[in-house]
């Protein structure tokens, strides 16, 4: 299973008892391979510990600033968006219905590219499957399967979402939504999921035109415009926020073919009681 997780998982300083709960949780897709190190790197952060990375020599000074929203979540791809665990539902159960998610799913690979998304830049779904050198029915089996397994977690794991706030649910009708999205929000939380999801993998936050060609261009010469192979999906993670305002963290990723491998947010995401 292709997982890269370190031998070692540095849990926070100060590890929650088992039985306490994050404050929100999310289930995204830990990208691997050349886009989980072009992304860390890029962002100054590795999702899997917490820990901020070093910027190289020469780094543009600008990138934290471009860089602070995405790094904030930690590098992923949202599937089912973060939400706070409903009342009468824990962390053991999520952790269980985790685990069913992804023992219905087989791996896949999806063909991504480098692009502006609505003001920021992101690793997307390649629009043109014709210009990949890679056989395209290959490429449009893992657009189909991706979106499979997004549709997937959005409503198996909806039990486990407390509603949303008034205020939440007011920041996001902020946004210019249309129909099709307000419908999505009343009924899910949140309004890119099912038919008006839209894959990506954020790599900067909102940015003005200027800096948003800088950015494209520093990405570029980290190679993230050059991988031209489909990236491989044989897992889904629960990433965490321990707290209120706190980074997200991975919790745990869970394979396909039924392994499991933690990160630092283990300890607030028990495992299932039949797997204790």
């Amino acid at each position: 299973m292709g997982l890269e997780v370190p031998a070692t998982v540095t849990a926070s300083a100060n590890p929650a008892p088992s039985t306490l709960a994050a404050h929100r949780y999310a289930v995204y897709l830990a990208p691997v391979g050349d886009w989980r190190a072009i992304g860390t790197q890029w962002l100054g952060r590795d999702e899997q510990s917490g820990a901020d990375l070093a910027r190289a020599p020469g780094d543009d000074p600008r990138r934290h600033a471009w860089t602070e929203a995405p790094r904030h979540y930690g590098l992923h791809a949202t599937l089912k968006p973060p939400f706070r665990l409903a009342p009468g539902t824990d962390a053991a159960s999520l952790d269980g219905a985790m685990r069913a998610l992804a023992a219905a799913h087989r791996p896949f690979g999806i063909a991504l590219e480098l692009r502006t998304l609505r003001g920021f830049l992101a690793w997307c779904l390649v629009e043109n499957e014709l210009s990949w050198a890679t056989d395209q029915g290959d490429v449009a089996a893992g657009r189909a399967a991706l979106h499979a397994l997004a549709d997937d977690a959005v409503r198996r794991i909806d039990p486990w979402r407390a509603p949303p706030t008034q205020a939440e649910l007011t920041r996001r009708l902020r946004a210019d939504l249309d129909p099709a999205q307000r419908a999505m929000l009343e009924a899910w939380g949140y309004p890119y999921v099912l038919d008006t999801f839209k894959f990506h993998m954020t790599l900067t936050g909102n940015l003005a035109d200027t800096d948003l060609a800088a950015a494209r261009a520093q990405l570029e010469a980290l190679g993230a415009g050059k991988l031209d192979r489909p990236m491989p999906v044989d897992a889904v993670t629960v990433y965490v926020q321990p707290t209120p305002d706190a980074p997200f963290v991975v919790g745990r990723h869970y394979g396909f073919d039924g392994a499991t491998r933690d990160g630092a947010g283990a300890p607030y995401l028990p495992m299932a009681k039949d797997k204790q």
